[in-house]
């Protein structure tokens, strides 16, 4: 049986890992930036605890809605996220993600794990758009 394909990202971010944490986890900031090329953030709700759902829609520029929600399997404020990954449209492939935040310098690195996915294509697709989303995370919490 073959592994399931994942993928990491990081990123450096000149805010301390607090205000990142905000950005993933308060739907107001999560409104800010959640999406891929521009198009609007349309949903951000979050239960954020252990065991708890967040849902998140969005508009790509093309004006396809995307339906993505997940239940937190861990949460440590300020340091790390894990909830799993399932797109409305295909329930059947949840897969999981995993962010950790850690201090560097006068900022924060980020690590964004996204891990069993369905194929390579999911995962090639999740890597063009989490890089998206991080840009706009970037901006949006940008000093």
């Amino acid at each position: 049986m073959h592994d399931r394909p994942s993928l990491t990202l990081r990123r450096r971010l000149n805010v301390p890992p607090a205000r990142v944490f905000r950005a993933w986890t308060v739907p107001e900031k999560m409104m800010q930036w959640w999406g891929t090329d521009g198009g609007p953030t349309l949903v951000a709700e979050t239960d954020l605890r252990v065991g708890g759902a967040f849902h998140v829609a969005f508009c790509t520029a093309d004006g396809q809605r995307h339906d993505v929600s997940g239940i937190y399997r861990a949460v440590e404020p300020d340091r790390k996220l894990v909830f799993t990954w399932a797109w409305k449209t295909t329930p059947e492939r949840e897969s999981q993600v995993t962010i950790t935040l850690r201090p560097d310098g006068d900022g924060t690195m980020l690590t964004l794990v996204h891990e069993m996915f369905a194929d390579q294509k999911a995962r090639d697709d999740h890597r063009g758009g989490w890089t998206m989303a991080l840009d706009r995370l970037e901006a949006a919490i940008a000093p």
